[in-house]
């Protein structure tokens, strides 16, 4: 069983992937993405985490890339919420479960 340590450190990996894809898309359809998943999600079932997000979400890349990679506790506690599912494809997102398996 992974420890909360553990499964921080793979969800900030994932993050890691997600700013990548982002940063090297000058269109930024990762981030047009998530939008639209937030806006979503928020339509179906409106939580604090979900309002907070929307509200990220329009700030510059810049800024937003910040945040979806600050290493404390805000930062923990917003990559546990975040709606950046779906920019990394399967193959992406079950690499870095299978790195992180193998170098932990």
């Amino acid at each position: 069983m992974k420890t909360h340590v553990q499964i921080d450190e793979r969800s900030l990996a994932m993050a890691q992937a997600i700013v990548a894809k982002i940063d090297q898309d000058p269109t930024r359809a990762g981030l047009t993405r998530a939008r639209a998943t937030c806006r979503r999600w928020l339509d179906t079932h409106a939580s604090p985490a979900l309002k907070e997000w929307l509200e990220i979400l329009e700030l510059p890349w810049a800024c937003i890339r910040e945040r979806l990679l600050e290493d404390s506790e805000e930062g923990r506690r917003l990559r546990q919420s975040d709606p950046f599912c779906g920019v990394l494809t399967p193959q992406e997102r079950w690499q870095i479960y299978r790195d992180y398996r193998e170098t932990r």
